[in-house]
C-alpha cells in the first residue's frame, strides 16, 4: 500500500521530463569527462550520491533526515564552486573560446567564423625541433589560438620578434639566461620567454614527465593553447593541446599538425580565391 502511496504522487512523465533527463544526462557525461584524472571526480561522485540520497528519502516521507541532508545540499553547491574552481574556469573557458566554431562545435551563440590571422611558420618550428632533439635541449613552447594567454606573457621576459628556427634555438640553449621557462607564440611572432605556466595536478600524468610536460599540460587545461615540449632528457618532441600530451611524435607529424591547427585560414582562402 506504501508503494501504491508513493506511484500515485508521483508527477506525470512527458516528452520533456524525457528531454530534461537526456540534457541533464549529456551535462554530466561532459562533466565527468572534463574531471577525469583529477581529485574533483571523487569530490562529484561523492556530492552526487548524497543529492540522490535526499531525494530519496525526501519521497519517502522521512522529514529529518531529509531536512539534515537538506542542509548538507545547500552548503555543498557553495562548497563545490570553491572546489571546482579551476575545472569551472576551463569549463568556461571552453565555452567562451571561439575554437569551438573552428572545429565545428558550435553553439547557438557562437556562429560566427575566427577572423584572426593566425599564419604559423611551421618549417621554421619543425626545424628548430628536430635540431633540439637532437642535441637533447629542453624547449618548451605555446601557441596562442583564441587565449592570447596575457597573465602568462607578462609573467616573462616581454618582446616581439619575428619566428626563426635560429633565434628558437638561441632562446633554449643552455646556457643563455632565458632558456628557463616557455616562449609564447601568437600570429607568428614570439611575444616573451622565459615565461612561468600553471602546472597540471592530474592523477594520471605518468611519473617519467617532467616539470616541462606538467607545465604543457597545464596550460592547455585552463587555456585553448597548444604547446610543443622538446624533453631534456630523451630529445622527443610532444605536442599537448585541450588537457592531453602525445609522446615521441615525429617531425612530419609535427609539420602536419600544426599546418592543419593554425595555417587552415590561409588554405580556406586559397581555395575560395581559385573559385572565384
Amino acid at each position: 500500500m506504501l508503494l501504491l502511496s508513493i506511484i500515485s504522487e508521483l508527477p506525470s512523465f512527458d516528452f520533456f521530463d524525457f528531454l530534461d533527463i537526456i540534457l541533464v544526462g549529456l551535462l554530466l557525461f561532459y562533466v565527468i569527462k572534463l574531471l577525469k584524472g583529477t581529485n574533483a571526480i571523487s569530490i562529484l561522485i561523492g556530492f552526487l550520491t548524497l543529492f540522490i540520497t535526499w531525494k530519496v528519502v525526501s519521497m519517502l516521507g522521512m522529514k529529518i533526515l531529509s531536512e539534515i541532508l537538506g542542509q548538507f545540499i545547500s552548503l555543498g553547491v557553495t562548497a563545490l564552486i570553491v572546489i571546482f574552481q579551476p575545472e569551472i574556469r576551463r569549463f568556461l573557458i571552453l565555452i567562451g573560446s571561439k575554437s569551438l566554431a573552428q572545429k565545428g562545435k558550435r553553439f547557438f551563440f557562437l556562429k560566427y567564423a575566427n577572423q584572426n590571422n593566425d599564419k604559423l611558420k611551421t618549417n621554421a618550428i619543425v626545424q628548430a625541433c628536430s635540431h633540439m632533439s637532437a642535441t637533447q635541449t629542453g624547449a618548451l613552447m605555446i601557441f596562442c589560438r583564441d587565449n592570447k594567454l596575457d597573465n602568462i606573457i607578462a609573467s616573462g621576459e616581454v618582446f616581439e620578434s619575428e619566428l626563426s628556427s635560429q633565434l628558437l634555438e638561441t632562446i633554449f640553449f643552455k646556457n643563455t639566461p632565458l632558456h628557463d621557462g616557455a616562449v609564447i607564440i601568437d600570429n607568428g611572432k614570439i611575444k616573451a620567454a622565459r615565461c612561468i605556466l600553471p602546472v597540471s595536478h592530474a592523477n594520471d600524468i605518468p611519473l617519467s614527465m617532467g616539470l616541462r610536460h606538467r607545465s604543457a599540460l597545464g596550460v592547455t587545461e585552463n587555456s585553448d593553447a597548444i604547446a610543443v615540449v622538446v624533453s631534456e632528457q630523451t630529445g622527443k618532441i610532444s605536442i599537448a593541446s585541450d588537457g592531453s600530451i602525445r609522446q615521441g611524435v615525429s617531425t612530419q607529424f609535427l609539420q602536419e599538425f600544426l599546418d592543419k591547427e593554425f595555417n587552415h585560414i590561409e588554405k580556406k582562402e586559397e581555395k575560395e580565391t581559385k573559385n572565384e
